[in-house]
């Protein structure tokens, strides 16, 4: 193959990011040489979506204003470029990063336990994702959330059961893709058995081959039957399949995902640059590695300000091709696979078009509250003046990002003004909390895995038994007089507890 045919071949499979709310010259230029796709974060993003306090819900597609724009530039320098997307609900959420997700996520869709209100809530992602011109979401996360330790997945999971899982997955994918918008099952083969967080290192999947097949792939299996167009790959080390990183195995990606499973759609990494896979070789040599095993589109999150780092990529892939290390015939299949996502995207014209007047008012709220799980059940409303809120809060992983959702105090002090926050990192002491006559709420989030924020809930709890503890991530034991559960941080669970605690449905 000729030289320029090659190097498009290898940008093609190319997914980066890059800085800024407008197209930079180099990804322009990219654009025209090839580059199959674009990944957008919180930082290429001007204009969140508008939401109603009330309703919490998006008023119109138009508040998508710059968003739109900027995918409309992209795709005037390639019309068939993949614009991908981190829109998970819940915690993970870009396109509303700066005021926090309108929708609960999934471990709180897996709690409500209605498959239909997944199915509705992931139309109304979707229904946003396509108002922005976006081809593909990177979601749902179908890992099972096998361990409560786990710093990256929790809340992120729909639970951990796997058929649960699998039957969310499900729902979620066909409500995604109804709107027209590629959903991407992750993270292949399953993350939620691990303690460590890829962003920083390898985590490994210790179980059997038998427990991973009935644990952690139903969800995957089910995700393909129901055609998601794509499954994105973790950063994981799993022993009982082969000794090389998931993104880096043939074992994994061409054996397990394509020949067992059967999965024949865009075959996606996690971004190249996390920790997981960096410390073991260059960007470049990651991208050959993993094309080679079977991996179709390379993720790649930051880029150098003029775009050498995406170039450096494209040649790292041709002269692999060049020495014999990497296949033409897999890098033109890659590619190919790429030109079939965006082909399957161009027909879903309709499909947005219809979701586009498909508003479903009221729905974050609603999923969120179907969600809440309060002990002692019967527990009347707690709060009837302005309290003191606690917040007990953990550094957010870096899959969250940027994200700030409303927090319990803001949520609480829409109805009862006058609401005081004070807010406790692992550095950090309380309050007094012997000097307030107001009533006390503590907010905590994944307690059972911080030591330090059991230490300071049970020191508040001593102080203050008459407190009510709120917990936004995965539950561990109820405390306090009233212990109330959103399975979720977003807004719309912030809201949806703030009602629950005054009395307000």
């Amino acid at each position: 193959m000729i030289g320029g045919e090659l190097d498009r071949m290898a940008m093609a499979v190319l997914q980066p990011g890059f800085e800024g709310t407008e197209p930079p010259a180099w990804l322009r230029r990219a654009l025209a040489e090839g580059l199959g796709g674009v990944i957008l974060f919180a930082r290429n993003i001007t204009r969140n979506l508008a939401r109603d306090a009330t309703r919490n819900v998006a008023r119109d597609a138009d508040a998508l204003g710059g968003t739109a724009g900027l995918v409309a530039e992209l795709r005037r320098e390639r019309p068939d470029v993949v614009v991908a997307v981190d829109e998970e609900g819940g915690a993970v959420t870009r396109l509303e990063a700066a005021t926090g997700s309108s929708w609960p996520g999934n471990m709180a869709l897996g709690v409500a336990g209605d498959e239909s209100l997944t199915r509705r809530v992931a139309r109304q992602i979707g229904r946003m994702v396509a108002a922005a011109g976006i081809t593909l979401d990177y979601a749902p996360v179908v890992d099972v959330n096998a361990d409560p330790r786990n710093p990256v997945i929790g809340v992120r999971s729909f639970g951990s059961d796997p058929e649960e899982v699998g039957r969310h997955g499900v729902a979620w994918i066909e409500g995604l893709q109804s709107a027209g918008v590629a959903a991407c099952a992750k993270h292949f083969p399953g993350h939620g058995d691990t303690v460590t967080d890829s962003h920083l290192a390898l985590p490994a999947v210790r179980a059997s081959r038998e427990v991973i097949e009935r644990r952690d792939l139903p969800p995957f299996r089910a995700a393909i039957a129901a055609g998601v167009r794509a499954v994105m790959c973790g950063h994981l080390l799993v022993p009982a399949v082969d000794e090389l990183p998931a993104t880096l195995s043939r074992a994994v990606l061409t054996g397990l995902l394509r020949e067992e499973l059967g999965f024949d759609g865009l075959a996606v990494t996690d971004a190249i640059e996390m920790r997981a896979v960096a410390a073991l070789h260059e960007p470049g040599e990651i991208a050959v590695r993993a094309l080679a095993a079977g991996a179709d589109a390379i993720c790649v999150g930051v880029s150098s300000a003029r775009g050498e780092s995406v170039y450096a990529l494209r040649d790292a892939i041709t002269c692999a091709v060049r020495e014999g290390r990497l296949a033409e015939e897999r890098l033109a299949e890659a590619a190919g696979r790429v030109r079939d996502l965006a082909a399957w995207y161009d027909a879903q014209a309709e499909a947005r078009a219809a979701v586009a007047r498909d508003a479903d008012e009221g729905l974050g709220l609603a999923a969120a509250t179907a969600a809440l799980r309060a002990t002692p059940a019967e527990q009347a409303a707690p709060l009837t003046k302005a309290p003191l809120v606690v917040h007990l809060a953990a550094r957010p992983s870096q899959a969250v990002g940027r994200a700030t959702p409303l927090k319990l105090g803001q949520a609480i002090e829409e109805i009862l003004p006058g609401t005081v926050t004070a807010e406790v990192h692992d550095d950090g002491r309380l309050p007094d909390l012997t000097e307030t006559a107001r009533p006390l709420v503590i907010a905590v989030h994944d307690a059972v895995r911080h030591a330090w924020m059991r230490r300071l809930l049970d020191d508040a709890l001593r102080a203050r038994p008459d407190a009510v503890v709120v917990e936004t991530g995965v539950p561990g034991p109820p405390a306090g007089r009233l212990y109330l559960a959103t399975h979720g941080n977003s807004t719309a669970s912030a809201r949806a507890a703030a009602r629950r605690l005054t009395g307000t449905f």
